[in-house]
Parts: C-alpha cells; sequence; structure tokens
C-alpha cells in the first residue's frame, strides 16, 4: 500500500446515492464542493471505535470555529450506504457534519485511498484522512502514517485548525460520566451549562460499565470529568476548576 497526497489535484467526479427522508437523490462532487472551501475527513467505518468516540465527535464539536475560519461545510466521508451514515450521524448527535456515503468505494478509489481491510471483515474501506477543498481544489491533505492498526494522529480537527490559523484558539474537550439519578451528576452539568460548556456525556449502563470507568479513572464514584482527556474529577473539583 502506498498513499499518495493529492493536494494541488481535483477531487474526484463522483456522483453519490444519498438517502433524503424516504427518498433517494444522486449528487455529484460539484454539489459538495464546487465554490465552496470545504473540510472533509475520512474514516474507515461508521460506529467503530476511534470513528465514533473521538474523531466525528470533535470535528463536529469544533464545527462553530471551523466556520469562523472561513470554512463553509464540514464533510464526513466513510465506504457505508447512506442508511448507515445517516443512522450515525443520528446517533452521534452531529448534525453540523455532512456526511457523505461512499458506499460503492468510487470516491475513495479514485483518490487512492481505498484500502484492504479483509482481515477485519471490512472489505474494501477508506484510509483515514483530512483534507481542505478550495472550489474542487486539495489544497492540503494530512493523511495517517502508512501502520499496523488503525493510526489516528494527523487527521484530527485540531490539526486541521492550526493548519487553517496558527493563533486559533481551540475550545478544550469535555467529557462527563454519568448515571441515572445522581445529584452530583446533575451538579456537575449545570456548572458546566452555566459556563457554556459543549461536553459529551457517557451514561452508566448505555454507554459504559463501571469496570469500563474504573480502567479510565481508576475511581467507581460519578460523576467524572476529563478536560481534554485528562481526570478533573467530580463536581466539587469542576467548582474549582473553573474558579
Amino acid at each position: 500500500m502506498s498513499l499518495e497526497d493529492k493536494t494541488g489535484q481535483k477531487v474526484p467526479n463522483v456522483t453519490f446515492k444519498i438517502r433524503e427522508g424516504h427518498k433517494w437523490a444522486e449528487k455529484t462532487t460539484d454539489d459538495y464542493f464546487k465554490g465552496k472551501k470545504v473540510v472533509l475527513f475520512a474514516l474507515p467505518g461508521a460506529y467503530t471505535p476511534t470513528c465514533s468516540s473521538t474523531h466525528l465527535p470533535r470535528y463536529n464539536e469544533l464545527y462553530d470555529v471551523f466556520k469562523a475560519e472561513g470554512v463553509d461545510d464540514v464533510i464526513c466521508l466513510s465506504v457505508n450506504d447512506s442508511f448507515v451514515m445517516n443512522a450515525w450521524q443520528e446517533d452521534q448527535d452531529a448534525e453540523n457534519i455532512t456526511m457523505l456515503p461512499d458506499g460503492n468505494g468510487e470516491f475513495s478509489e479514485k483518490l487512492g485511498f481505498l484500502v484492504d481491510k479483509n482481515n477485519l471483515g471490512f472489505g474494501k474501506r477508506s484510509w483515514r484522512y483530512s483534507m481542505l477543498v478550495n472550489d474542487g481544489v486539495i489544497e492540503k491533505m494530512f493523511i495517517e502514517k502508512e501502520v499496523p492498526g488503525d493510526p489516528f494522529d494527523a487527521s484530527n480537527a485540531e490539526t486541521m485548525l492550526k493548519y487553517l490559523n496558527p493563533n486559533v484558539e481551540i475550545p478544550k474537550s469535555f467529557t462527563i460520566y454519568t448515571r441515572p439519578g445522581c445529584e452530583f451528576c446533575v451538579e456537575a452539568k449545570e456548572i458546566l451549562n452555566k459556563n457554556k460548556i459543549k461536553y459529551e456525556e457517557h451514561v452508566l449502563n448505555k454507554d459504559y460499565t463501571i469496570k469500563t470507568l474504573v480502567a479510565i479513572s481508576g475511581e467507581t464514584k460519578v460523576p467524572q470529568v476529563f478536560v481534554n482527556g485528562e481526570r478533573i474529577g467530580g463536581a466539587d473539583k469542576l467548582k474549582q476548576y473553573f474558579s
């Protein structure tokens, strides 16, 4: 496998099959890129771990920052059908992101980023990358290294934002682990809301188990709040953080 940086080239000319409501629609590459400044990030598959926990959520979270930097649209591309992409978008509350189903892998193949993942039972999928596209021409690509596994170091939202503006102020990422009926969890969320912080919530026995919480935080108590991946603690520690 050898992935070639396509900076300076036009994006492939492809027609996509899109499910809109209860009807099918056809959209072309021009519909997504012509006359626009677009950030596209591509990933191996909807509902897969890194894609669901980090890649898509962070682009969605930082959408307003991208808009402030002059980006017209942020697109998530995967070799999945439109039904899967629409369901994943709803499941992730990723209303800011345009989901682009490359169901047949045609766009990925023409770009040179369709790779063999038969060892995982995935068949052909897109390699993970991101790119900035101006009026259909690729201005910049960030391509993950060609190493085993699922590398995720270059195509993240922060890297793209720093390219757009090296001095951009990137909001921190907040994650909170809660359980139903927990008054301290409610208090912690009220603190976050009061400070106008967007956060990702994980609910016990829905999104994670106690074993998972212990593995992540070393604690069994909730809430547990993380900022940029670093554990802050519960509601009391969160108060101290904002004070």
